[in-house]
């Protein structure tokens, strides 16, 4: 019996680096996408999805896992597909119309509002934690929004809307998809090529096409749907369902602070005593709100 949990421990344990993964491969999505300018929000949603879609495609072909995807009902994959697309489309729109470390962060408000999110589901409440974690929060958004200290920067603002709107969508996703059931890991594949045939056809609506200005950018793509809008997805899928799932929720509130220290290093971001007061403020937040929560479980 000993052996039986150590090795169940052991697996749990593997599982969760796994998918801790993809909270490191998340935290240079800022980065990346900073290097891939100037191409517009929809075609990089295409390029990158289009990678990661095809990559996972053959891995799930590999592994045999593609008659899976026959059992799993159409309306899993249209939500899916809607979560990871709008969250992208939005996240990259405000990366290109606001600061990318500011507009990050206000992103980054995802994990907080999973949390506050989640206090609405049956048998869920929201205690004195979640509230006060949502004020830090906020008011570390709020900093950035009325200039992070050098003033109120109105054409700043559609890109802070767009990422506010990106952290909405998904954290509503993620909460959501509790009521949508279990679908098997090589789903990702799926919503990732209908990510990208949904952004492609919106591009060639409503969008010129600019290509990268440089082989960087071209490599930022590849890195993009390799990483952070590829394997991340599944890494994290596999973390979620066979490893530790709180400890993989405080891991991912490391990301916002994670992200906005490379994009200093690289010196996209210029250090500032706001800025760090912002980052600490979201992710701090985020902790307090999941601290409320392990509490009272």
């Amino acid at each position: 019996m000993r052996y039986l949990a150590k090795m169940k421990y052991s697996a749990t344990i593997r599982a969760t680096a796994i998918g801790a993964i993809a909270v490191i491969l998340w935290s240079l999505l800022a980065l990346l996408t900073v290097a891939t300018t100037p191409v517009p929000p929809f075609l990089l949603n295409t390029l990158c999805f289009a990678i990661g879609g095809t990559v996972g495609l053959i891995w799930v072909a590999m592994t045999g896992g593609l008659a899976q995807l026959k059992s799993v009902r159409l309306p899993v994959y249209f939500f899916g597909t809607l979560g990871l697309f709008g969250y992208h489309a939005l996240y990259f729109s405000a990366l290109r119309m606001a600061p990318a470390a500011e507009a990050g962060l206000i992103a980054y408000l995802w994990p907080l509002l999973i949390v506050l999110f989640s206090g609405f589901l049956p048998r869920e409440t929201l205690r004195k934690g979640h509230y006060l974690g949502a004020i830090c929060g906020f008011f570390g958004a709020g900093l950035i929004i009325l200039g992070n200290g050098s003033g109120f920067d109105i054409e700043a603002m559609p890109g802070y809307f767009l990422a506010l709107a990106a952290a909405l969508t998904w954290s509503g996703y993620s909460v959501a998809s509790r009521v949508m059931g279990n679908a098997p890991t090589a789903t990702v594949a799926v919503f990732c090529v209908g990510t990208a045939l949904l952004s492609a056809v919106l591009h060639l609506s409503f969008e010129p096409t600019i290509w990268p200005a440089s082989p960087l950018g071209w490599w930022a793509i590849v890195g993009l749907g390799l990483g952070p809008v590829g394997l991340a997805f599944y890494v994290w899928d596999v973390g979620v369902k066979r490893g530790d799932i709180q400890l993989l929720g405080v891991a991912s509130y490391g990301a916002p602070l994670l992200s906005t220290f490379l994009l200093v290093i690289f010196g996209i971001a210029t250090p500032s005593w706001s800025l760090a007061l912002a980052t600490l403020l979201i992710t701090g937040g985020a902790i307090i709100a999941a601290r409320a929560s392990f509490a009272s479980s």
